[in-house]
């Protein structure tokens, strides 16, 4: 779990009931390159990120650009190792090579990967202090028995920096509030799940098959979206007054992007909500680079930093 403190609170608008990931995401982005700058002139390391991207899928060059771009604004060293074919042993090889660069702190390979890739393999190949997208055994495995250290996958580590910022405008906390997680992946759902119980909450966890999913969504107080299907969770689901975070990201045939949750009718209820796009997806990236941050202040010997509620 990250150690938080409070510098001020979240500047959207509580009578929108929208939570501005963007903004959010941007005004962390800035306090990570600050503490960048200042873990340079202390160690004279700078934090350094390491992309692998193997194949030609549009959405992904998109998010690795996104990825490098940013990291680039926060004064990273930014490396991208894009390759349109590759062979397993390759890219383990490559995989090894960046385990031992002293310059890289955090590797991540950009999923999904080609056919013929085996991807747990290539995740189990990242040394675990520089998995940053927090997918390795060692690391999901401490989240789960809440070992302190653990690298938090970005997606939920988002989440739940959005809904801290909420919580704080609302003077509240996530101590015994019914949250329920809607999506049982190993990317977002089980650790959402995880980190909500490490926090206090009462956690229940669903999926697509559950029998009874619209009465548990009306008892959420928190409902965190991650199933995948577009429009999924109905707006008369979600009960009054709650805070509901949509992961979900779906292209329709018009080519708009639609979360899990259908938002207009959810946005009557919920007292605070995540857009799509412009909730989840601007944290996913802010969050890499605060785990590589992290990742820099532990190879050198520092004291972990603190991720702020701005």
């Amino acid at each position: 779990m990250e150690n938080t403190t409070i510098e001020n609170s979240a500047s959207e608008n509580s009578n929108s009931k929208i939570i501005d990931g963007k903004s959010i995401a941007a005004r962390l982005v800035e306090d990570i390159s600050q503490q960048a700058q200042s873990f340079r002139q202390k160690s004279a390391i700078q934090p350094g990120l390491a992309v692998c991207i193997v194949g030609d899928n549009p959405a992904s060059r998109v998010y690795v650009r996104a990825k490098e771009k940013r990291a680039q604004q926060a004064g990273f060293h930014s490396l991208v190792l894009q390759k349109e074919a590759i062979s397993q042993e390759e890219l383990l090889a490559q995989i090894d090579a960046l385990n031992d660069d002293p310059k890289i702190h955090g590797i991540l390979v950009q999923l999904p990967l080609p056919q013929g890739l085996e991807e747990r393999t290539v995740i189990e190949r990242i040394a675990p202090h520089k998995d940053v997208d927090g997918f390795h055994t060692e690391n999901s495995g401490k989240l789960m028995c809440g070992i302190e250290g653990a690298f938090v996958p970005c997606t939920p580590l988002g989440c739940l920096h959005l809904i801290r910022c909420q919580l704080h405008t609302m003077r509240d906390s996530l101590e015994g509030k019914n949250a329920l997680v809607v999506g049982r992946s190993n990317i977002v759902g089980k650790p959402m799940a995880a980190l909500l119980l490490a926090e206090n909450a009462t956690v229940t966890i669903a999926h697509s098959k559950t029998r009874n999913l619209p009465e548990l969504c009306q008892s959420a107080e928190l409902l965190i979206a991650a199933v995948g299907r577009a429009n999924f969770i109905k707006g008369e689901w979600v009960k009054q007054g709650a805070i509901v975070i949509d992961v979900g990201i779906n292209r329709a045939e018009n080519g708009a992007l639609l979360g899990d949750v259908e938002f207009d009718k959810a946005q009557k209820r919920a007292a605070a909500i995540t857009p799509v796009p412009g909730g989840v997806g601007p944290m996913t990236i802010a969050m890499l680079l605060w785990n590589t941050l992290v990742a820099a202040h532990k190879a050198a010997g520092f004291k972990k930093p603190e991720i702020k509620i701005i």
